[in-house]
């Protein structure tokens, strides 16, 4: 993250904070009259409050006139109330108005960062932890909520007020109550500032302290036995101690440098308030001001000085928005690797034939994964593809999903390319039974229901049934509606291989894929799913990526790959009388299943 220890310029991170200031502008923008609005209440409320010391004047000086003249000034009273009045409400009002500019502008950038997520590539997803990003959006989306109230809530109402209080006191008064005015505040902005930025690291270290302390903590409870097996808890708890001890000594700086900051504001303000009485007491000694105005010049000072008492928490959460924005905002920047050509076709399906072209493909150019791969799967037939792990068998159902491009050759759906159409509308033509289903914590229904989300629930059903899923089902206490997931039902694997088998019923596609989808599975129920694949495939163009032969026996092809290269092919007799690759394949597994 930035500045963490400001390995960035100042000049260059001051940069970056206004890219992402102003990358909410526009969603400013959307609200235009409801911003004039609040803009308009922030101005209201900080008037009132400027006149409040005026109104409080006027009593003070009707109140010290002699005896005689004494009248109370009722109307004066009920003015200064009602402005105390109006410089509150105005201020909760402009909030109210506020509120759903602030949650739009948060719920649109949570919506463009997710959508953008599901469009970045495999890749990106792999190599990301998805807690970090999920933590990245979240931290993100409450920068926003605090950057836009406080810049405009706190920051700039005081520096208008500040502004207003100046003018008034150098039109009024002698120039010098506005110098005195300027320049302590100045100086109390200037002083602020510095010491905050000193106190982060204290606070940063404290907090590491604490994290590394706990995770030091927890780890030594989760190994028990291992350190009672060792007879090492004298160790531990002194391993403990050395993290607490160095979290002590940030917890005992950031104490006193907070008091050090509180303690330096109030010398200023005290300061600063003592000149301007001491001006203004000898104003009313020479009779050039009265009692009234020395008490405006004090409830001046001391109004401007409580939005302030808050600058130092503000300027740090502000900055720490900004990072956070920051790191949110840099997600948006990450590119997409695979995106549709301007104004791509959608794919037309007439017979579904799948064509491999000398396709050749890396990762990473060290290291290529394919090397001239050519294939055709013709109209419903099965081509089977068999090899060792890591031939790059299932690099093949990914090239064909576009998760990424061919860096050579090309696939071709009924002769088009399938770099040309939309992304869309290929991976509709196309089902996958994956090696290990993976299903949301969510209903059983729900997951078969996901491979065509409107389905109706006789269709559903019908797919559980194709899948011989159905009766299972049927026999759990809450039935369709049972939760898979994290707790409770955990499905066997054949259970799971069948609901993924169902959700590729429901989706109905053109072609299929089924990438080593009995591999998990003991011998019994891999020759019960076998025989549904089976059903399914029948008249489907259908890929079958497998490690078992004996799965792929029915198969129109065989491919044998080794080493990202297709060393035979043929049908399973075919290969058989070759005495290559694939007969010794066959005849290690033989004997293994013996």
């Amino acid at each position: 993250m930035r500045h963490s220890h400001s390995s960035a310029t100042p000049a260059a991170d001051a940069r970056t904070d206004w890219r992402v200031i102003k990358s909410l502008v526009p969603y400013l923008l959307e609200f235009k009259g409801r911003v004039a609005a609040v803009v308009l209440l922030l101005i209201l409320a900080k008037l009132a409050n400027v006149v409040v010391p005026l109104a409080l004047k006027e009593i003070v000086d009707a109140m010290s006139q002699p005896k005689a003249m004494l009248t109370i000034p009722v109307f004066l009273i009920a003015a200064y109330g009602l402005l105390r009045l109006f410089s509150t409400l105005f201020g909760e009002l402009r909030d109210a108005l506020f509120a759903k500019v602030t949650q739009r502008a948060i719920r649109r950038v949570a919506i463009q960062v997710f959508e953008h997520l599901h469009n970045l590539s495999l890749r990106f997803h792999l190599e990301r932890q998805t807690g970090g990003v999920s933590r990245d959006i979240e931290r993100g989306t409450r920068g926003i909520s605090f950057l836009l109230t406080f810049l405009l809530f706190n920051i700039l109402p005081t520096l208008l007020e500040i502004g207003l209080v100046a003018a008034i006191l150098f039109v009024k008064y002698n120039p010098w109550f506005a110098i005195i005015t300027f320049v302590t505040l100045a100086a109390y902005i200037a002083f602020t500032l510095i010491v905050t930025e000193w106190r982060m690291v204290f606070r940063r270290t404290m907090n590491e302290m604490d994290s590394s302390a706990n995770t030091r903590a927890i780890d030594s409870l989760i190994n028990y036995e291992t350190v009672k097996y060792f007879g090492n808890e004298r160790y531990e708890v002194a391993r403990y101690d050395d993290q607490m001890q160095r979290w002590e000594v940030s917890a005992v700086r950031n104490q006193t440098s907070l008091a050090t900051l509180n303690a330096g504001q109030s010398i200023i303000i005290a300061v600063g308030v003592t000149l301007l009485m001491l001006l203004a007491a000898d104003g009313v000694v020479k009779g050039t001001m009265t009692i009234g105005d020395l008490v405006l010049v004090n409830v001046f000072m001391l109004q401007l000085y409580m939005p302030l008492h808050f600058l130092g928490f503000v300027y740090r959460e502000i900055k720490n928005s900004l990072a956070d924005m920051e790191k949110m905002f840099r997600l948006l920047d990450e590119n997409r690797e695979i995106a549709d050509s301007p104004n791509a076709p959608v794919l037309k399906l007439e017979k579904a034939a799948v064509r491999f072209e000398h396709v050749g493909f890396h990762y990473d150019p060290a290291r290529e994964i394919l090397h001239e791969v050519s294939f055709d799967i013709p109209s419903g037939h099965t081509v089977a593809v068999v090899g060792a792990s890591g031939a790059g068998k299932s690099t093949l159902s990914r090239l064909l999903f576009r998760f990424y491009d061919v860096n050579a050759g090309g696939i071709f759906i009924d002769g088009q390319d399938i770099r040309s159409v939309t992304q869309a509308s290929l991976r509709a033509a196309i089902g996958i039974v994956p090696q290990d289903t993976v299903l949301f914590n969510d209903t059983i229904y729900y997951n078969i229901a996901y491979g065509r989300p409107h389905a109706t629930r006789d269709e559903v059903i019908a797919a559980a049934q194709s899948a011989h899923i159905h009766h299972f089902i049927a026999s759990l206490p809450d039935g369709y509606d049972t939760t898979v997931g994290e707790r409770g039902l955990k499905l066997s694997g054949g259970e799971k291989q069948r609901v993924a088998i169902a959700r590729a019923i429901l989706k109905n596609p053109a072609i299929l894929i089924f990438d080593e989808a009995t591999s998990a599975l003991d011998s019994k129920s891999e020759k019960a799913i076998q025989d549904e694949l089976r059903g399914i495939a029948y008249n489907r163009t259908t890929l079958v990526i497998a490690h078992r032969l004996s799965t792929v026996v029915d198969a129109e092809q065989i491919l044998v790959m080794d080493k990202g290269r297709i060393i035979e092919r043929g049908t399973h007799r075919e290969l058989l009388a070759q005495q290559g690759v694939y007969a010794q394949m066959w005849a290690l597994q033989q004997q293994e299943e013996r």
